[in-house]
């Protein structure tokens, strides 16, 4: 009876003994897990500040700068200003981790390149390629000059500037239409009603429409009133 307890006792021994051993293990992981926690921080948006402001906000979240060497040409984002950083803002991210940054060195200075004579693709690539930003393409219709070729350019060739603008010939205007309204009608029977008369038609999407019956006109560009002459483009979205 004796060496029966001794057993029964030394058995709930163990048993609280185990117990005790898997509470210390759970809260042991549940500590650690809310260490780890309490340790993220969000990543703040370092984009346009300098390299002195960044530093300043990543230290208030415990965070550390760490600069990449070479400037990025920008046309946007001035010189000496954060133009793009990893791990991106919003994300989480452990203290004491470095967040990278890039800075620019503004926008590229180019000799301007002469692209009067040239054709309007021609002119574009080579505006871009050069690093340059292209202004809205000025238009005159003219009989003096090839269609589709640049005959002015500001600033003119060899000048020192970041942004180029052309006006380009479309060629000397012939019959002009004033664009119907199609809004409504069947697409398939307009598109081919046009296209008779030498205009380019094309769908350019469908779309559900309640109450519409399917191929109809619901958009349409250029819009009703607009002179068009034959060989432009018109576009036309329809009900599905």
């Amino acid at each position: 009876m004796a060496l029966t307890t001794r057993v029964w006792t030394a058995g709930k021994l163990l048993l609280l003994a185990g117990a005790l051993i898997l509470t210390y293990v759970l809260f042991a992981a549940a500590a650690m897990r809310l260490a780890l926690k309490t340790r993220e921080v969000l990543v703040p948006s370092l984009a346009g500040k300098t390299v002195n402001e960044a530093r300043a906000v990543l230290a208030q979240t415990g965070l550390n700068l760490k600069v990449e060497e070479g400037l990025r040409v920008d046309p946007k984002i001035p010189a000496g200003q954060i133009l793009s950083q990893e791990p991106q803002s919003g994300m989480r991210t452990r203290r004491e981790r470095s967040v990278k940054v890039w800075v620019s060195s503004g926008p590229r200075s180019t000799i301007i390149p002469a692209v009067v004579g040239e054709s309007e693709r021609t002119a574009q690539l080579r505006v871009q390629q050069d690093g340059l930003e292209l202004a809205p393409v000025a238009e005159i219709r003219s009989g003096e000059y090839p269609a589709g070729t640049v005959v002015a350019q500001v600033p003119s060739p060899q000048s020192h500037s970041t942004k180029i603008a052309m006006l380009v010939n479309r060629g000397e205007r012939g019959i002009t239409y004033v664009m119907p309204d199609l809004i409504g009608v069947n697409g398939d029977r307009a598109a081919d009603v046009l296209r008779a008369r030498g205009f380019r038609v094309a769908v350019v999407g469908d779309h559900p429409y309640p109450g519409v019956i399917a191929g109809i006109v619901l958009r349409q560009r250029p819009e009703a009133g607009f002179q068009i002459a034959p060989g432009e483009p018109i576009s036309i979205e329809v009900s599905r």
